[in-house]
């Protein structure tokens, strides 16, 4: 396993501190976990703790921007989408300004702090929102990728981070490109769309599913929006079907994105993998995505069970 995402969101914000003197932190009494905290040490100038008031975040985040700063809002994602949504829909996006939205903590991957705090409906708010786009990195590498990416991006960014280790999927050749997917697999009887932590599980996957003779293609989508049209289009006319595999909600986040570009160009069947319309509960991380089929396991038996 490598870093969690929120790890290597910390790291790059310490190499963007000292090459861009316009970025500003802000947190929401989480600087520790969201790890903020080691900015703030390095470039206290240039730090805000805003205390407990995640409205207050995004509104002085909002402020910032329109002096030209380049603020990273973060906080953990339950409350930052959720708490925080209305001043990110009139202060940031309505008026276009150029906050970055960093929320750790995002799905059930959080384990053990229970339902109250493992946002699974985070995409699908950040979806909705004119001039905002979304963006889940799969590991270490592409998280320091997209944070550099997002501070040279004019306009409404929201990072999707997590708590757990991420397995390593990248290495320093991989650079990342915005809105666009990467395919990982080559494939034909299926095609598994990804995002986030699931991108891993749907990789081990497809090496399961070949050792049974199925042809299982793999593309990443660390772009939820704007969507790469064009790599899902080309799956949907190459292969028999499509399966879409997030630590989110199946109502309003990846899947129903794909769902949506086939069935205005190509219509084919998409399966979704995902939490399905329930909240999720405490446990450990484990034990959580083994429940909710968050598995390399679950992705194998949806894949047979529509093949069949």
């Amino acid at each position: 396993m490598g870093l969690a995402t929120r790890e290597a969101y910390g790291n790059a914000l310490l190499k963007l501190g000292v090459t861009n003197k316009d970025v500003v932190v802000l947190d929401a009494d989480l600087s520790k976990s969201t790890k903020t905290a080691d900015f703030g040490a390095a470039h206290p100038e240039r730090f805000i703790n805003v205390g407990i008031a995640e409205q207050n975040l995004m509104g002085v985040a909002a402020g910032l921007a329109s002096y030209g700063k380049i603020p990273f809002a973060s906080t953990f994602a339950v409350f930052a989408t959720g708490r925080a949504f209305e001043i990110i829909r009139n202060s940031i996006c309505y008026s276009n300004l150029n906050v970055k939205i960093a929320a750790t903590h995002a799905g059930i991957s959080v384990g053990e702090d229970g339902g109250s705090h493992q946002s699974i409906e985070d995409i699908a708010l950040m979806n909705s929102l004119p001039n905002m786009s979304v963006i889940v990195p799969a590991d270490a590498h592409e998280t320091e990728e997209v944070i550099k990416y997002a501070a040279t991006h004019d306009g409404p960014v929201y990072i999707r981070l997590g708590r757990l280790a991420a397995v390593d999927l990248f290495d320093e050749s991989y650079t990342y490109q915005y809105g666009k997917g990467v395919q990982l697999v080559e494939g034909d009887d299926v095609a598994i769309f990804a995002t986030g932590l699931m991108t891993s599980e749907a990789k081990k996957a497809a090496e399961i599913l070949k050792a049974d003779g199925i042809s299982a293609r793999v593309v990443h989508i660390p772009t939820i929006k704007p969507i790469d049209r064009t790599i899902i289009e080309q799956a949907a006319r190459e292969c028999k079907f499509i399966v879409t595999a997030e630590e989110h909600s199946v109502i309003g986040g990846l899947g129903s994105v794909v769902a949506d570009v086939v069935t205005e160009n190509f219509p084919t069947k998409v399966v979704k993998i995902g939490l399905n319309d329930v909240f999720g509960e405490s446990g450990t991380p484990t034990e959580l995505l083994e429940k909710y089929g968050m598995t390399a396991a679950n992705v194998v038996r949806v894949v047979k069970e529509n093949l069949s």
